[in-house]
């Protein structure tokens, strides 16, 4: 998990729609986020989210189910999940 590459996951409008779901919501699975965008660019994101540390999927039956890495984020960048979900109330 580098600055860089959370900062980079996080400077796209679809995957910080993402971030403020979970963070509200804390488990969903794919298909809940998918009313915007298409399956294949929505896997994209999601795979740009995991890559970069900031969500974990774990498969269930068929769906695969997202969380937010909160305590995660948190230990090595301290206020910056925070900071990015008050900038989202904001606008």
């Amino acid at each position: 998990m580098t600055l860089a590459g959370v900062l980079y996951a996080l400077g796209d409008p679809v995957r910080l729609e993402v971030v403020r779901r979970l963070a509200s919501q804390s488990l969903l699975p794919c298909c809940a986020l998918s009313d915007s965008v298409a399956k294949s660019t929505l896997s994209h994101h999601f795979r740009v989210l995991r890559e970069s540390g900031i969500i974990y999927s774990r498969r269930e039956g068929t769906q695969y189910i997202n969380s937010l890495r909160r305590e995660d984020l948190d230990a090595r960048f301290p206020g910056l999940l925070d900071a990015v979900l008050r900038a989202l109330e904001d606008v």
